[in-house]
């Protein structure tokens, strides 16, 4: 977690505020359909921005990352950096896909991490299926 001041006193029980979350817009992917992600990172020290990391389970497909903050990626990448210059208000919103056709039910495992001088302060992962 991040630093002490993250930690709210409520009802007497102790509740931590995670520094960054992570939501896909649908935990249910189909081929050839847009997954959209946003992040949102209140970390309260330095950061240089967040990445996102994807792994299809059981398979050696890749996911391919299409847009984030409405800019359009001209490579295939499969590995997403999204700089903190970039990131209004500290949120982030990005578009993928997978194009493959499974033979049978995937998992897909999702990681957001904010990434500072390259180490990674907090991350948040989001399990997905994909399947035709």
């Amino acid at each position: 977690m991040g630093p002490l001041n993250k930690i709210i006193i409520l009802n007497w029980k102790q509740v931590f505020v995670k520094d960054i979350e992570f939501k896909l817009d649908s935990i249910d992917i189909h081929p050839n359909s847009e997954i959209r992600g946003t992040i949102s990172v209140s970390y309260p020290g330095r950061y240089d921005g967040v990445v996102v990391n994807t792994q299809i389970l059981d398979s050696n497909e890749h996911i391919v990352y299409k847009s984030y903050n409405g800019k359009k990626i001209s490579q295939n990448v499969s590995r997403l950096f999204i700089n903190k210059d970039v990131m209004t208000e500290n949120k982030a919103e990005f578009t993928a896909l997978i194009d493959f056709e499974p033979k049978q039910e995937h998992e897909v495992k999702f990681r957001a991490s904010i990434i500072e001088q390259h180490k990674e302060i907090e991350s948040q992962i989001i399990f997905a299926r994909y399947s035709i």
